[in-house]
């Protein structure tokens, strides 16, 4: 299996190290680390024609796509769109986490007026 891994950091090199166990991988734009795993292609992660251009001419059969701005961006969209099995949400799916923020109580984890501690008095209720 042919396999484009899009991006630089540490989680694409751990992916292109673990695909590379079975696969031929191919990373844009990668770095020295995955560079030791895979064949890297210099591209611009946002730009999604660019990346499906990149993988139609390496005949990929999957691109999997790491960093969460090239999702944003449409990346696997535009992969999607070439015909090229792509891992990744579309960008509507991968805005929607980051856009919402917390939800409101989520990072509560002690009562109102603070944990109680011993000697103290139990925290009002409301």
């Amino acid at each position: 299996m042919r396999i484009l891994v899009i991006g630089t950091g540490g989680r694409e090199h751990a992916l292109a190290l673990a695909l590379a166990q079975d696969s031929e991988v191919y990373a844009a734009p990668g770095n020295p680390g995955i560079g030791a795993v895979a064949t890297l292609r210099d591209v611009d992660i946002l730009d999604g024609e660019a990346i499906a251009a990149l993988a139609t001419e390496l005949a990929v059969d999957l691109v999997v796509v790491g960093p969460e701005a090239p999702l944003v961006a449409g990346v696997a969209d535009s992969v999607r769109a070439a015909g090229i099995p792509v891992f990744g949400p579309s960008a509507d799916a991968a805005r929607r986490p980051s856009a919402r923020g917390p939800r409101r109580g989520s990072r509560r984890t002690a009562p109102r007026g603070g944990p109680s501690r011993p000697g103290s008095a139990a925290p009002p209720t409301a």
